[in-house]
């Protein structure tokens, strides 16, 4: 399969060192790009692994966190848009109650590994999904 113009593979780009994302905690925000417009992404650890999302509700396009960083609800076992209370599983982003039940965050492909700063989370952007540019 050749590789076109659109193709290339974009570069990994760190988000955060590993300690600092803690299971059920805060999530760590990212300005991205989406097709042209300005969109957040975020980064989340449940159950020991790092997931990454577009933050965008997938019942109306707003922001999840009802204070910054904020994703998971009380308990830690779902995201939750602070807006209409659609929860999420935060393994898959599948939506598993509110009013956009059978619908999904955009996932992104996360990479945790060992880097010369130590253990860290990286995001490998994919399609039209990217990091802003600072």
């Amino acid at each position: 399969m050749s590789m076109g113009m659109t193709e290339t593979v974009a570069e990994a780009v760190r988000i955060c060192a590993s300690e600092e994302l803690v299971d059920g905690g805060a999530g760590v925000r990212r300005a991205a790009k989406l097709g042209g417009g300005d969109v957040v992404v975020f980064f989340v650890r449940y159950d020991g692994h790092a997931y990454g999302y577009l933050n965008r509700c997938a019942h109306v396009p707003m922001e999840l966190d009802w204070a910054e960083g904020q994703f998971f609800e009380s308990s830690g076992l779902y995201l939750m848009c602070a807006t209409h209370g659609a929860i999420y599983a935060p393994d898959t982003g599948k939506c598993v109650g509110g009013p956009c039940r059978g619908g999904r965050l955009r996932s992104l492909q996360v990479d945790e590994r060992d880097s010369p700063g130590g253990r860290a989370v990286f995001w490998l952007p994919d399609g039209e999904l990217r990091p802003a540019t600072p």
